[in-house]
């Protein structure tokens, strides 16, 4: 049987959810459809308990080497590290999928 990982926001990944929410519901003024995608990307993130593994690493530096892997929902990149030994699976941030993830990564400490 299979070991199911917790799942873990970090503070500014749960920053980037909230601001997510409110861009979709006060800029785009669409409350309902940022609220239904909040919930698919909570709903993915959820999934995650069960072989996170399952998606790729990033492949840039120094993220790839970290095991930083990433999961796309919808037009929305998930990142996340998953540690075997606790079953965890922290989700470090989630960027639209537009966005020049890389730079932003290596540029600020966003992790933790």
């Amino acid at each position: 049987m299979t070991e199911e990982y917790n799942v873990i926001y970090s503070p500014v990944a749960v920053e980037d959810i909230t601001a997510i929410y409110a861009y979709i519901s006060f800029e785009l003024k669409a409350p309902e459809t940022a609220t239904n995608q909040t919930n698919r990307i909570r709903q993915g993130i959820k999934e995650l308990r069960l072989f996170p593994n399952r998606h790729a690493h990033v492949d840039w530096e120094p993220w790839s080497s970290m095991g930083m892997r990433k999961m796309p929902i919808d037009n929305y990149t998930v990142y996340y590290l998953t540690n075997a030994e606790k079953h965890t699976v922290t989700i470090v941030r989630i960027f639209y999928g537009g966005r020049n993830v890389e730079d932003i990564m290596n540029e600020k400490c966003c992790l933790l």
